[in-house]
């Protein structure tokens, strides 16, 4: 059976194995779903915010700085989590169904075991937040919303463990149905857990943290019961011996993981400071920047879903030894992401104007914010591609088990280029917040540049 899967992920027959179009419509078949699934990840979050916001303005900052610990913690969980994609699909590449079936167990278990100590700082978050200088009212609330939402971090580990298997054997639809049903569903259950409808308690901020999770565990179950049950997932027979720790592959899986995380953490420190610069320069900057990054974390998604098909695509030829298709499947995930994002871009670029008067409406009042995010959004054009470019290449560096370096790339890219960079042409050379874009936007081609030049190094060695 793996065989017949497997050679879907091959060429037709009649066509070169070095066809071009052939892999541009394999990647894309891949990246599709994938993308529209982190669509739906961030639809979800995005309805939470909505529903939190009718509980008002203290309510709203306070999820903002529950979603900062929150995400602090379940970034380290997610990068080892990631490194479950690589291994599967090198298994899958090579047709091994043991070593595929292991990557999913010890995926699974590395998301139990994880998620607990995990678990500590959202639990403690109010102590952490009055500790880096937050008012005590709005850390309470904060503890209220983490106090439900702690609860979910290892169904959500397990979701992506589960939906990583899925699209290592070229099957990511699955995953894609799943959170587009859980998005009406955490929308209903997060107004009702919220206000206290039906009969239960109204439990307001703590609801919504409690929803989320009940939605994780929602999903987690979903993708078990398919991977379990449904062919072709059942054929693999992915949970025998579910029991069993393959410690050998947690310590690959570790080795593999842990830059991941590091590599995530050090973006995501990168931009909550990005944030901070703009603080010190006004409101108007901090306001324009968080808008101007949150259609940036949208249009992220189209090279997300690339990088993930890049892994899988890199992964399978990696497995199967063949050394042409590695390189080839890195480039044309290159290639796609860059044609898709530039097309995103311009269109960002001439709907700029709108795209600020969506968040901050047509009052005169608004003007200037608006102006300063549609000015952001320009300066964004070329640090949407060199994000795009960085991640993409990461997803296919992950596919050959490449992963340390990235993280030496990251330190360098982000905070020994582009955050000095930022600074001084914040508050020395007087740009202001459009100098804090220009660093993030060097920093990234930095990164990105060195990412590529890595994979045509270890491409090179690869080749007989």
């Amino acid at each position: 059976m793996l065989d017949t899967a497997r050679h879907q992920s091959q060429p037709r027959a009649g066509v070169p194995p070095n066809h071009l179009a052939e892999e541009f419509a394999l990647t894309l078949r891949l990246a599709v779903p994938m993308m529209l699934t982190q669509l739906g990840q961030i639809a979800m979050i995005t309805t939470d915010l909505a529903m939190i916001g009718h509980l008002g303005e203290s309510a709203v900052a306070a999820a903002a700085l529950a979603h900062t610990i929150y995400f602090v913690s379940f970034t380290f969980g997610l990068g080892l989590v990631t490194a479950v994609s690589p291994l599967a699909a090198q298994a899958f590449g090579a047709g091994d169904v043991k070593r595929l079936r292991h990557a999913l167990r010890t995926g699974l278990w590395i998301s139990l075991l994880i998620s607990l100590p995990m678990m500590a700082s959202p639990l403690y978050g109010e102590t952490i937040l009055i500790a880096l200088g937050q008012a005590p009212h709005s850390a309470a609330l904060a503890q209220h919303y983490l106090n439900g939402l702690a609860w979910g971090i290892a169904p959500a580990l397990g979701f992506i463990a589960l939906r990583s298997v899925m699209s290592a054997v070229n099957r990511p639809q699955a995953p894609l149905w799943i959170t587009l049903a859980a998005i009406p569903v955490n929308a209903a259950l997060v107004y009702v857990l919220i206000h206290g409808l039906f009969g239960l308690p109204e439990l307001g901020l703590f609801g919504a943290g409690l929803a989320t999770t009940l939605v994780n565990l929602g999903t987690f179950l979903a993708a078990l019961a398919i991977t379990a049950w449904r062919k072709p997932f059942a054929d693999y027979q992915p949970l025998a011996r579910l029991w069993r720790i393959d410690w050998p592959l947690m310590r690959r899986l570790v080795a593999i993981g842990a830059p991941i995380s590091f590599s995530l953490l050090l973006e995501y420190g990168l931009f909550s400071s990005a944030a901070l610069l703009m603080g010190l320069i006004s409101t108007t900057a901090l306001a324009a920047h968080q808008i101007a990054l949150q259609v940036t974390a949208v249009l992220f998604m189209v090279p997300l879903g690339i990088g993930m098909a890049a892994t899988v695509r890199v992964g399978h030829a990696f497995g199967r030894n063949d050394p042409a298709a590695v390189r080839r499947a890195g480039l044309v995930a290159s290639v796609l992401g860059i044609a898709l994002v530039s097309a995103l871009t311009v269109a960002i670029i001439l709907g700029r104007y709108e795209l600020g008067r969506l968040f901050f409406g047509r009052d005169e009042t608004n003007a200037a914010t608006v102006e300063l995010t549609a000015t952001l959004l320009l300066v964004g054009a070329t640090f949407f591609i060199a994000d795009a470019l960085q991640t993409i290449m990461g997803g296919a560096l992950r596919g050959i088990n490449d992963t340390r370096m990235t993280l030496v790339f990251a330190a360098i890219g982000y905070w020994c280029v582009g955050f000095p960079i930022a600074w001084w042409l914040a508050f020395h050379a007087g740009l202001g917040a459009v100098g804090v874009w220009i660093g993030l936007s060097i920093g990234s081609f930095v990164y990105a540049g060195f990412l590529v030049l890595r994979f045509r190094m270890l491409t090179r060695k690869l080749a007989p």
